[in-house]
């Protein structure tokens, strides 16, 4: 991630609103980078991660025409520490420089204040340490069901992402700024808009010193 942006990481467990902050910090000016789409990029035949993936967890994982599963993947992954493990070890490496990459080539084509990835493992993977600050999406793990099984999971799947997930205390801990999402979206753009000004100030902040 380079220039003079202040970097950014947003994340927050599966179904805590993320993407309603990313796309509210997006709107306020933010260039903001998606890591899961940059996951199923990966995940494409010809993607960086395909082949290794496949080889790993096995050609039960594909489809007629050699694309990943991902249900059957899933499946494979949240019912298994090890395997989810490997999963992450071939996916983060491989997302963490398409970010930033991406995060270059956007700030060079506009600049902004704020650069932005969002990924549900930051915590868990150590990886928001590569940030100048870390942005929390919160909500209870009740609410988070709730969303996941409106989404078509069924009670078992929604749990076994969540377990697969690190705590919440874990995240607040070392979370610069906390956005509750529990409530109406409307209260949850308006945090993310009062964070945002923060941010932007400390990036002022900064740049003048």
């Amino acid at each position: 991630m380079t220039g003079k942006a202040l970097r950014v990481g947003l994340t927050g467990g599966i179904a805590s609103g993320k993407t309603t902050v990313a796309l509210t910090f997006q709107r306020l000016g933010a260039v903001i980078v998606d890591a899961d789409t940059i996951a199923h990029r990966l995940l494409e035949p010809g993607g960086a991660a395909h082949d290794a993936v496949v080889a790993r967890f096995g050609a039960g994982i594909l489809d007629t025409d050699r694309r990943i599963e991902r249900p059957k993947l899933a499946a494979i992954v949240f019912s298994d520490a090890k395997a989810r493990a490997d999963l992450e070890g071939i996916l983060h490496p491989r997302i963490f420089e398409q970010a930033e990459r991406r995060l270059a080539f956007e700030l060079a084509r506009r600049p902004a204040p704020i650069a932005v990835v969002e990924a549900a493992l930051l915590v868990e993977t150590g990886s928001y340490r590569r940030f100048d600050r870390l942005v929390l999406a919160a909500c209870s793990r009740e609410a988070q069901m709730r969303r996941l099984t409106a989404r078509g999971l069924t009670p078992e799947e929604a749990f076994a992402r969540l377990e697969a997930q690190g705590s919440l205390d874990a995240k607040k801990a070392v979370a610069d700024f906390v956005i509750e999402t529990e409530g109406t979206l409307e209260q949850t753009r308006a945090q993310s808009e009062r964070v945002f000004a923060a941010l932007v100030a400390e990036h002022a902040d900064r740049a003048a010193g």
